[in-house]
């Protein structure tokens, strides 16, 4: 589901991932979906947000499926050069591609708690490297400790944080994003 909004009377362009339908997985159609909403906060140069909750590529759709990964990555590549803002938000579970691309490049990483974010899942990593991980390793609030996650918010608290975190980058009266000066 991608469209813009408002949050606190600030515009952004808002993409939502729906794990009902085929695990919220990345296929060509949702990742060009993504390319565009991100292509209209370029546009209007407004702020990016990008709510996850995904299984990862959609395999069924072999190389074009993972091609998406780069073309959201690119696009958000643009966004940071022009110093427009993304805040990813990590919900349960937010794995494979998704997390690879797009869901981890956010200038803000916000996640709910206890939400499952990484790219392999724990049983598969363990057969990988023969031994045992630390309890929780892909947990949102092992990963907030670790410096992956900015910040950790119950759902119902996501609106005020969301307006918050947007205050940080955004000027609300005319939308200018606000940077530190080089130095």
């Amino acid at each position: 589901i991608t469209g813009r909004a408002q949050i606190g009377r600030i515009p952004v362009s808002a993409s939502i991932m729906e794990f009902s339908f085929m695990g919220g997985s990345m296929g060509s159609v949702v990742g060009e979906k993504i390319a565009r909403a991100l292509l209209d906060s370029l546009r209007h140069r407004e702020a990016a947000i990008i709510l996850s909750r995904s299984g990862g590529a959609r395999m069924q759709e072999s190389l074009l499926s993972l091609m998406q990964m780069a073309k959201t990555s690119a696009v958000l590549a643009r966004l940071r050069a022009e110093g427009i803002p993304f805040i990813s938000v990590l919900t349960h579970p937010t794995t494979g591609g998704v997390t690879a691309s797009y869901a981890m490049l956010g200038d803000i990483n916000v996640a709910e708690p206890g939400a499952l974010i990484g790219f392999a899942g724990p049983r598969v990593i363990k057969q990988t490297i023969g031994g045992d991980l630390p309890e929780g390793f892909q947990s949102s609030e092992f990963l907030v400790t670790h410096g992956q996650v900015d910040l950790i918010s119950e759902r119902k608290d996501l609106k005020q944080t969301l307006e918050t975190t947007l205050h940080w980058f955004v000027d609300g009266r005319d939308i200018s994003v606000r940077r530190p000066p080089r130095g």
